[in-house]
């Protein structure tokens, strides 16, 4: 699990058609790092209060911080401008496609603070913003392993090399579930409790297949074979079948795995010639499914046979 450094120059390259952003001051300090995934309006420390102030985030400035500021004095204003872009914020965007002043624009320059203006009124920003912040700053990590979205079920398939990871993709894929991701899977936990998985965007829509080399799956299969994102529900290992010793033959007790500290249900399938790989990774999928909606067939079936045998011993 790790997490890049936020600059401002990454949320400006990778936001700024989404949420609008102009740059109009303070380029030079576009190398600065935000801290914090969320939004602040800095009314109280523009108004003298600083003894808080969450100086480590985006701030935005309205119209009520706007009105405020135009209401004191060159000198007063010049003041709160140096005491406020003194701070090395990260950077401050105007919503509404506010007009910061000329003195406003020249203390950002002297201090190296990037400042941006933005059409969206205060709050849509805010909420976009934020939004946007909170997915830059999600954990994030890799995991070894192709997934396939089979009927709302993200399935991450790992397994030695060789062992028949991109046939098992393929037969699925045939039988008209989506791709995310081939060989390596880049997951995401959001809002701390959800695996999301996609794949690197320069592979998204490629898978390697040994003996054929490189195919494009959405031109091939059409593009509902592709799935960009999806939420890991389950992880499958594939296993040459001498090396898995204890076979499950029931599935009354569930594995889990941790992805990115997020316990994730997992199954060993052993691997032999003649075994239907992709059959059995679709009917563990939908077991899953079965399960999360709390129903377990091998409860039913063991509550059953006690229920029997009970009746059995009072005769």
């Amino acid at each position: 699990m790790h997490r890049d450094l936020i600059t401002v120059d990454r949320f400006y390259n990778e936001h700024s058609n989404s949420l609008q952003l102009k740059l109009v001051a303070g380029a030079k300090g576009l190398k600065r790092g935000i801290r914090e995934p969320t939004v602040n309006r800095p009314g109280l420390v523009l108004s003298g209060f600083t003894r808080y102030f969450a100086c480590r985030r985006v701030q935005v400035i309205g119209n009520a911080e706007a009105f405020f500021l135009k209401s004191l004095s060159d000198e007063e204003r010049t003041k709160r401008y140096e005491m406020f872009l003194g701070y090395k914020l990260p950077c401050v965007v105007f919503s509404r496609n506010l007009h910061p002043d000329k003195l406003f624009l020249e203390v950002a320059e002297d201090s190296a603070t990037p400042i941006f203006r933005c059409p969206f009124i205060t709050m849509k920003f805010i909420n976009l913003a934020t939004l946007a912040l909170e997915m830059m700053f999600a954990p994030r990590g890799t995991e070894m392993g192709s997934m396939v979205d089979i009927l709302g079920v993200g399935v991450i398939l790992r397994g030695e090399s060789g062992i028949g990871k991109s046939e098992s993709v393929l037969a699925l894929i045939e039988r008209g579930y989506s791709l995310v991701a081939d060989d390596i899977t880049k997951v995401t936990l959001v809002d701390g409790r959800e695996v999301m998985g996609t794949s690197a965007e320069v592979t998204r829509n490629h898978m390697e297949v040994r003996g054929i080399g490189i195919i494009n799956v959405a031109a091939m299969f059409g593009v509902k074979s592709i799935r960009q994102e999806k939420r890991v529900d389950l992880v499958i290992t594939l296993k040459v079948w001498n090396e898995v010793p204890d076979v499950d033959r029931v599935g009354m007790e569930q594995e889990f795995v941790k992805v990115l500290g997020i316990d994730i249900p997992h199954i060993t399938i052993p691997v032999r010639p003649g075994r239907d790989l992709a059959r059995l990774i679709e009917v563990a999928a939908f077991q899953t499914k079965l399960k999360a909606s709390g129903y377990n067939p091998a409860k039913e079936l063991n509550e059953r046979l006690i229920s029997r045998m009970t009746s059995a011993a009072k005769l």
